[in-house]
């Protein structure tokens, strides 16, 4: 039996949102290891998310934060598949915390693939035509090109971003989500406004 006691089930419940259950199987698998057992969380969390991703989101919220000050606003169109769902408090704080996530970081897109072509392609040209890649090795210049661009999608992609102060991406905050509530979750859109903006 592993040697784990309920203050670390409890500890892995508020890391990854998981059930309890779940929890003390994962701890019990991880031989009472809570990063262990957070890694195989997310790995099941993962695999339950891409089952449920092809499922269609016709519900959800639009909800709106400002923040203190007046000076930053955002409303932001979050999808699940049920009504029941999008009124739960735990859909709810998710969405809260995706509107914070996009006043303070300020993103473009909400992922890799919302950005138009000409755009990347102006990117793609801008980071090759760059004075420090042009010194190093021709046959190299495409993965650093690649690394680049992988920087700037956690800058401007919503889905691409850390979220806050952890080593979770939105993307992962999102997934982890789903394997709780059960549902497919969708970012469809948002919109941020700051004072002054573009006068």
């Amino acid at each position: 039996m592993a040697n784990f006691s309920a203050s670390d089930v409890k500890r892995l419940r508020d890391l990854t949102g998981a059930g309890f259950m779940d929890c003390k199987r994962a701890l019990e698998e991880a031989n009472g290891d809570v990063d262990k057992a957070v890694a195989l969380l997310r790995e099941r969390g993962q695999a339950a998310a891409a089952r449920k991703g092809d499922r269609e989101v016709r519900d959800g919220l639009v909800s709106s934060y400002i923040h203190p000050g007046g000076r930053v606003g955002v409303l932001i169109e979050v999808n699940c598949e049920t009504d029941f769902v999008a009124r739960t408090e735990q859909f709810q704080k998710l969405v809260h915390d995706l509107a914070v996530q996009v006043a303070g970081l300020a993103p473009t897109y909400v992922d890799v693939d919302q950005i138009p072509a000409a755009d990347l392609e102006a990117k793609n040209a801008a980071l090759l035509a760059d004075e420090a890649t042009q010194k190093k090795p021709e046959h190299i210049r495409p993965q650093i090109v690649e690394g680049q661009l992988k920087k700037w999608y956690a800058e401007v992609c919503l889905m691409e971003q850390p979220f806050r102060d952890t080593d979770l991406s939105v993307r992962d905050l999102v997934t982890a989500a789903i394997a709780t509530i059960g549902e497919n979750i969708r970012v469809r859109r948002f919109a941020r406004y700051a004072l002054g903006e573009e006068l």
